[in-house]
């Protein structure tokens, strides 16, 4: 904090450090191990989309890249969907066949737009997790959400329409303060309803 935000009490907001997106494989083996939880293998990074070009040539760089297969030697597995929520914020959701794969891809998506100058664009990357005894390609009931501005992560478990489990959110949160920055003001825990992923 600088002498001037300290004679006025304001205080600076923290910079996102995407490397701790990275830190989700340690998560996860958590989540499996203490609440049978492994991920969907579905991720999403919502934004506000802005409408001018340098803003449309950073979109089309992503989903350029996103779109490589990749080579005979190192193949992606991952394929991109866009999708607006209900209050159009833009979604680049990735599907895939290896979480640290995914976790690379949304640091990418994350990263590039940061670069271009469209970090106040990036509200959150959302990860999913089911329980590990239901089918593949069961829908996520437990999500892990980055929030950007912050840097930091919460849990976030629906529990039926417009309601939420809070006993389950801070047990994860207990589980994973060791692997992940957790978000400390739980005012920001916010609901995540009809997430596209």
């Amino acid at each position: 904090m600088g002498f001037l935000d300290a004679l006025t009490g304001r205080s600076k907001q923290a910079q996102p450090d995407l490397s701790r997106l990275f830190a989700l494989s340690g998560a996860a083996i958590d989540l499996q191990v203490t609440e049978n939880l492994i991920p969907t293998l579905t991720t999403g990074v919502c934004f506000k989309r802005i409408e001018t070009p340098t803003f449309a040539e950073a979109h089309a760089e992503i989903l350029g890249l996103l779109n490589e297969k990749g080579d005979e030697n190192n193949p992606s597995t991952v394929s991109v969907r866009e999708s607006t929520d209900s209050f159009n914020y833009q979604w680049i959701v990735l599907d895939g066949a290896d979480f640290n794969e995914l976790v690379t891809r949304t640091h990418f998506v994350n990263s590039t737009l940061a670069d271009h100058g469209f970090g106040p664009q990036l509200l959150c990357s959302v990860f999913g997790f089911r329980q590990i005894t239901t089918p593949v390609g069961s829908p996520a009931t437990h999500y892990l959400v980055y929030l950007f501005k912050q840097g930091s992560f919460y849990p976030f478990v629906p529990n039926g329409k417009d309601r939420r489990d809070n006993e389950a959110e801070l047990r994860i949160q207990r589980e994973i303060e060791g692997d992940l920055t957790i978000e400390s003001d739980l005012t920001r825990w916010f609901p995540m309803w009809d997430l596209p992923l």
